[in-house]
């Protein structure tokens, strides 16, 4: 791995993981020597960081982590339903039922009790998206997709000591992958909606209390790939 793409794969991960919270300062000097490479790959680090929208230059050779605000959130989210909502729609068309159903089934499994639950919830998650894109075969709209996902890491760390909206999003995720797997694609697009409103009232809510839950929104239960209701 060369030296910068080390350094903002470090970087990315401080600062989704809030190791690096917004407003922490990155002293070009400090951080050079603290991740071990020349000041030319860092700042290409930086660059790639700041297209990303993640950091943002204070001074020529300081740079800051950018802070995310209940605005930003609202944005993230407007174009997150929009192309989430669209590859729901697309994967029931196009992808591999049967790779659904095993999904469907594993989130039917999913536990979110301490912190390995969590965790193996949340690369469950990674490989749902994973065969979203790859059944949406759109290299447009997955590219946007990755860009929205880098965000949205630190966006649901907000939303990770919340036990009670993390076992609502298993049985939405259920939702979502059952309706792709049955073929349903207005189904899995709406169960899609429904999630991304439960998400973001319960994150916001989560970063300004005073805000309250968004007004709920129901959803079919889609059938299983046997028939069955659950």
């Amino acid at each position: 791995m060369r030296a910068s793409d080390r350094a903002y794969r470090t970087l990315l991960d401080e600062i989704q993981s809030g190791a690096l919270p917004p407003g922490a300062v990155l002293g070009e000097v400090e951080q050079a020597a603290r991740l071990g490479v020349s000041r030319t790959p860092l700042r290409e680090a930086l660059g790639r960081l700041a297209a990303d929208g993640l950091v943002a230059q204070a001074s020529p050779r300081v740079t800051v982590v950018t802070d995310i605000d209940a605005g930003d959130i609202r944005e993230l989210f407007e174009v997150r339903r929009a192309l989430e909502e669209t590859a729901a729609r697309l994967a029931a068309e196009r992808g591999d039922a049967a790779s659904f159903a095993v999904l469907a089934e594993e989130f039917a499994r999913a536990e979110v009790d301490g912190d390995a639950g969590r965790d193996a919830y949340y690369a469950l998650i990674a490989r749902f998206d994973a065969a979203l894109d790859a059944a949406v075969a759109n290299d447009y709209l997955t590219s946007a997709l990755r860009a929205v996902r880098t965000h949205l890491v630190r966006v649901r760390r907000l939303a990770r000591d919340n036990p009670g909206r993390l076992a609502a999003s298993v049985s939405e995720h259920r939702l979502i992958a059952g309706a792709i797997a049955e073929r349903d694609a207005e189904l899995a697009a709406h169960a899609t909606h429904v999630h991304l409103h439960s998400a973001l009232s319960s994150i916001l809510e989560s970063v300004d209390p005073s805000m309250g839950p968004a007004p709920a929104t129901t959803v079919a239960v889609p059938a299983l790939v046997d028939g069955s209701r659950s």
